[in-house]
């Protein structure tokens, strides 16, 4: 897949406040320090023609994701906008649930994973009790068995920290396919792994109207 999006082909929503798009896997969503393409960077150049020449275009991503999962990706398009996003997903009023396969089921079919979360280099380390300079994370799970030896998981994410999902479910003998950093031994598409954020739910920052922001991934199974 190219790096170089047709962005229209991409949104999901847009008005004059505010740009939700479907990042592909394998697109980061910043400007890191090798210059790769990124989502923030095109989502530029898609708004500079609706701008007054002179002006700064202004595009603000309110929330990452990592480099290989495909998902919703929200943009605030005016400055004054920007702080109402950013507070309800540090209040938590942002709804995000996400979809992702692996090859084994886990012990319970449904249920919460708790645990205390520390990015140590490029990986989250995971401890079920408090450990120095750890921040707890939670998310809620329905696994189903799709194939023989595929399982579909239907996740609710309560927190949203570095490598949360991927780093939670290979702690429970479920890495996800493709994730070979956390011990997947199947690979998936390139640059990718079997990880969708697949649905967002918030309130517009200027009518207070919820919307709820879907997507539908197709796994390779």
């Amino acid at each position: 897949m190219s790096l170089h999006l047709h962005i229209p082909d991409n949104i999901l929503l847009e008005d004059e406040y505010i740009l939700v798009l479907d990042k592909p896997a394998s697109l980061m969503v910043e400007p890191d320090r090798n210059g790769y393409p990124n989502l923030l960077q095109q989502v530029k150049q898609y708004l500079k023609p609706s701008v007054t020449v002179g002006e700064e275009v202004y595009a603000q991503h309110i929330h990452r994701l990592d480099r290989p999962v495909r998902g919703i990706i929200l943009f605030a398009k005016q400055r004054s906008v920007l702080k109402n996003l950013s507070e309800q997903f540090a209040e938590r009023k942002v709804k995000k649930y996400y979809q992702a396969l692996t090859d084994q089921a886990p012990s319970e079919r449904e249920g919460i994973l708790e645990h205390w979360l520390r990015k140590e280099k490029k990986k989250a380390v995971l401890h079920k009790e408090e450990f120095p300079y750890a921040e707890q994370v939670k998310l809620s799970y329905q696994a189903e068995q799709v194939s023989a030896d595929r399982y579909l998981w239907n996740i609710e994410l309560h927190t949203g920290k570095f490598h949360q999902i991927r780093a939670q479910l290979a702690s429970v003998g479920c890495p996800i396919i493709g994730d070979l950093l956390y011990g997947s031994s199947i690979a998936y598409n390139p640059d990718s792994i079997a990880l969708c954020a697949c649905k967002l739910i918030f309130h517009h920052p200027v009518t207070n109207q919820e919307l709820v922001i879907e997507i539908n991934e197709k796994f390779n199974t």
